[in-house]
């Protein structure tokens, strides 16, 4: 009995979700599409093993963009997508998360659809979620919060976005979680403190989310908005602003070795004063 239907057409283009990087987090649809595709356009950070599940003949080409590194631009990508497709190709876009958050699945679903390319998304599973699962920080939980704020630290072009309403995030949002926050995770928990979060609040920074090299580093708002040194810990990571974060020690069971959760300085204690008042 087929668990799904399944149909690929060509001359159609796929935007699918892999997931922030363990290969196992990838969905069924996610995988069969990936065996299946002719030309595959692939994001940075992706895990070899997901690449490797390609059919021999499958055209793999790089179109990722991290930051501060010249890229290709997101109307390449569009041109890209839409004249392989017209090849009578069957064209897969492939990021990691998904491709609806943060992902710029949007611009490219809107361009397909104006050109009359035929097209699908298939979710995937966000960083936001699995790498707090992750992580032993649940993103809910009934004691600490019953909203998650979703935030990315850069703006279309680059730029800090000048959407962020920090003095509603700061009194209204019970959890925070920050994508690509590490560059620029001192005028995220400045803004914060300005606006009128408490300076001792707990904060998660999750390097290598679900990946073997995960890291997580716990500190508080105050120490993370003045100097901190980036070097300490790898990029892409996330960053997790809440009650939820003291969980992380106690809840963890990914991360085998203790070293990889880690107090900046010597703030563990401030840490167990500040979470059992």
């Amino acid at each position: 009995m087929q668990l799904f239907d399944f149909k690929f057409d060509k001359g159609s283009v796929w935007l699918v979700g892999a997931g922030p990087g363990d290969p196992g987090l990838l969905t069924l649809l996610a995988y069969k599409s990936i065996k299946k595709a002719d030309v595959i356009f692939y994001d940075a950070l992706l895990d070899d093993h997901i690449l490797s599940i390609a059919k021999p003949k499958a055209e793999l080409v790089f179109v990722g963009k991290r930051g501060n590194k010249k890229s290709i631009n997101q109307l390449e990508i569009n041109k890209l997508l839409i004249n392989e497709a017209k090849k009578n190709k069957r064209v897969l876009r492939l990021k990691g998360g998904d491709p609806f958050i943060f992902g710029r699945g949007g611009e490219e679903a809107l361009s397909l659809k104006l050109n009359k390319i035929p097209y699908k998304i298939v979710p995937g599973t966000t960083a936001g979620i699995a790498g707090l699962a992750y992580a032993g920080i649940p993103a809910t939980h009934r004691d600490f919060n019953t909203s998650i704020t979703f935030i990315s630290a850069y703006g279309a072009g680059g730029e800090k976005p000048e959407t962020i309403n920090w003095n509603s995030f700061s009194k209204t949002s019970q959890l925070i979680v920050v994508y690509m926050g590490l560059e620029r995770i001192n005028w995220v928990c400045s803004e914060l403190i300005k606006q009128g979060r408490d300076k001792y609040e707990n904060i998660a920074i999750i390097s290598n989310a679900t990946k073997r090299n995960q890291k997580v580093l716990i500190s508080n708002l105050k120490d993370c908005s003045i100097n901190f040194d980036k070097s300490i810990i790898d990029s892409p990571a996330l960053l997790v602003v809440g009650k939820n974060v003291l969980l992380s020690p106690i809840l963890n069971w990914y991360v085998k070795d203790k070293e990889n959760i880690n107090f900046f300085k010597e703030r563990k204690n401030n840490y167990e004063y500040y979470n059992s008042i």
